[in-house]
């Protein structure tokens, strides 16, 4: 994926959270790591199950420093009748961004052009606003929030560790490796 290793784009976005509409910007994302979930379409199928598993870890990720972000290009507005008539929707604490303009989405590469709608993507991003992770599924492929914490959890050990890699099925405090001459061939 072309974005892994680059800052995000510049944006600004009206979002809602919490019973509120509030001011978005790719500068919220400096200073922390963020998890960005985009998704096709509010009031829809596959969607609600994926953001609601989401909000099941929040905890989770808020205690791991982690601030998650969900964009569809529906409205700010729509995003709150979602969330005032959705029973799982209901449950989101975490922001919820409107795309109408298509403008992160386009800046995420997950726009869908001939349905003008975002694709199944996840990004992680670390303090710097540089993409550390990217996952996208089809349209009928739910994700499972639980992965992505243990991806967030490898991310952050990567960062603070340099040097160390993790392999795959890492799981904190598991064993991690050091590239070098020695390990070529022998793993």
């Amino acid at each position: 994926m072309a974005l892994i290793g680059k800052e995000i784009a510049p944006f600004a976005a009206k979002a809602f959270q919490k019973g509120e509409f509030i001011d978005v910007s790719s500068e919220n994302f400096k200073g922390q790591w963020s998890v960005v979930c985009f998704y096709p379409a509010d009031f829809t199928f596959v969607c609600p199950t994926e953001l609601e598993d989401l909000q099941n870890e929040y905890a989770t990720l808020k205690s791991l420093g982690v601030e998650v972000y969900s964009v569809s290009t529906d409205t700010h507005f729509t995003h709150k009748a979602w969330h005032d008539t959705s029973d799982a929707i209901g449950k989101i604490e975490y922001i919820m961004i409107g795309d109408p303009s298509h403008t992160i989405s386009k800046a995420f590469d997950v726009l869908n052009e001939e349905d003008g709608l975002a694709e199944r993507g996840t990004f992680i991003i670390d303090p710097d606003g540089i993409v550390q992770a990217v996952e996208i599924n089809a349209g009928g492929i739910g994700r499972d929030a639980s992965i992505l914490v243990n991806k967030i959890k490898a991310a952050q050990y990567v960062r603070n560790n340099p040097g160390e890699v993790c392999p795959a099925k890492w799981e904190e405090g598991g064993d991690t490796l050091t590239p070098s001459l020695d390990l070529v061939g022998k793993i």
